[in-house]
């Protein structure tokens, strides 16, 4: 990395943190320090693969990269469309949804933002395939796996017996498989 990533990441990184604290620990939804790793990683991942992204276009990895990251934009607008809109959170606290969302995407998959991320992070991974980017790519992926079990935990709490009933008919990440 040369010194202009580096801030750069120093800057990212710094954002990372403020968003974490700001939108998850402060209201004890600590599901957002594992979403940190998550983040982390995937900005880490960026900045070793930014030079590679335009190399080799026509490249099978280039291709499938680009796949993936294009994939993961619908995923995730869609999810925060649709917990925006049915979740009904409080203008200051979007995680802090007062209903569940069981509709739309969320018919099929409990974590569409998570799925995106994790989507997102292997079409990163695929612009430029080392060890480093190895390891990045299953600390982000693990990490966004933890993510979802720590949320689950709390919105159980929340909802209750609805969120149990829901977590029997929707997959974690992948419809009908996982």
């Amino acid at each position: 990395m040369n010194i202009a990533q580096l801030i750069a990441t120093l800057i990212g990184t710094i954002g990372i943190l403020w968003i974490t604290w700001f939108v998850s620990v402060k209201y004890g939804r600590y599901h957002g320090l594992y979403r940190l790793f998550a983040f982390e990683s995937m900005l880490i991942m960026t900045m070793l693969a930014i030079k590679y992204w335009f190399v080799n276009p026509f490249s099978l990895l280039q291709i499938v990269s680009w796949i993936f990251l294009f994939a993961s934009i619908p995923i995730v607008l869609y999810g925060v469309n649709l917990l925006v809109s049915l979740g009904k959170p409080p203008k200051q606290e979007f995680e802090a949804t007062t209903k569940l969302v069981t509709t739309g995407i969320y018919k099929y998959i409990r974590h569409p933002m998570y799925c995106s991320f994790i989507v997102f992070g292997f079409g990163v991974f695929f612009k430029h395939v080392d060890t480093v980017t190895v390891v990045l790519v299953i600390i982000n992926t693990a990490a966004l796996y933890l993510t979802a079990l720590v949320e689950q935990g709390e919105m159980t709490k929340r909802f209750g017996k609805k969120y149990k009933e829901y977590m029997k008919r929707a997959k974690m990440f992948i419809p009908f498989i996982f």
